[in-house]
């Protein structure tokens, strides 16, 4: 559901105001940090009365402070974020490899999960090197122009791969970045029979990525690691050729401890 749509018919026990407080929040970024009520109000589509409350109701709970009119995020804010993540066994397993996988390669890795249209990372494990983009925990990327985002696409049933099509913007972010739809479908479908996939600067210009998917206990694509190198260090071939060989060995070993 975006932030613009009601909830799907028979959501009887919906709590709109919960929603709306929450679009709030979620208003934030590292891009727009500091916002006016005005600035909140129009993100989140809310008149201006109503954001005036949720405003001051996250403020007295200690969620957002103001200065001069305008509202950031309080620390207090992490404790919704790590209440997943210290929670999620599947989170620790994977930052644990990510990590050492990171330190023997000496490049970056980064482990995303699926949410409306984007990839969120849920673990990262960063290498000594200057990136343009500030990746961290928490931060949301568009799902079709990624490694991991094509891989976690894969895993979704026709109908949810439909609606993503029909639902959210593919911009072109580079000038490799591959919006086609038809073109997309096929590299979605060949990510997910071959359990892999690269990336050749679609996302960010100079930077290549090779994924592979995680699963859980169920089986189910739970999310998807990736291995980010400067182009500049690694082709295409030497990315399939080196890199991947020892994601895929990492990814299975993963999914074999998050299902014990």
């Amino acid at each position: 559901m975006s932030d613009t749509e009601s909830p799907a018919n028979g959501a009887a026990d919906f709590v709109q105001s919960l929603d709306r407080g929450l679009r709030v929040i979620r208003a934030f970024s590292d891009r727009h940090d500091r916002l006016s009520m005005a600035d909140v109000a129009r993100a989140t589509n809310q008149s201006r009365a109503a954001t005036r409350r949720f405003l001051l109701t996250l403020e007295s709970l200690g969620y957002l402070g103001v200065d001069d009119k305008r509202y950031y995020l309080r620390p207090r804010v992490l404790e919704l974020g790590y209440a997943y993540l210290s929670s999620s066994t599947a989170v620790e397993v994977t930052q644990h490899y990510m990590e050492e996988l990171s330190k023997e390669l000496n490049e970056s890795c980064s482990a995303c999960a699926y949410d409306r249209g984007e990839i969120v990372y849920v673990a990262r494990a960063a290498a000594d090197r200057i990136m343009t983009v500030n990746i961290g925990v928490g931060r949301r990327l568009p799902a079709f122009a990624t490694s991991t985002g094509r891989l976690l696409l894969s895993s979704l049933s026709p109908e949810l791969l439909d609606d993503f099509f029909a639902t959210y913007p593919r911009p072109a972010l580079t000038n490799k970045t591959i919006t086609d739809e038809s073109e997309l479908r096929a590299l979605i479908a060949t990510a997910g029979k071959q359990g892999w996939t690269i990336n050749d600067e679609e996302f960010e210009q100079g930077v290549r990525a090779v994924a592979a998917p995680v699963y859980d206990a169920n089986g189910v694509m739970w999310a998807a690691v990736n291995i980010s190198v400067p182009a500049s260090r690694a082709s295409m071939k030497e990315l399939e050729s080196k890199f991947l060989p020892r994601l895929l060995e990492v990814t299975q070993q993963i999914s074999r401890d998050i299902k014990r």
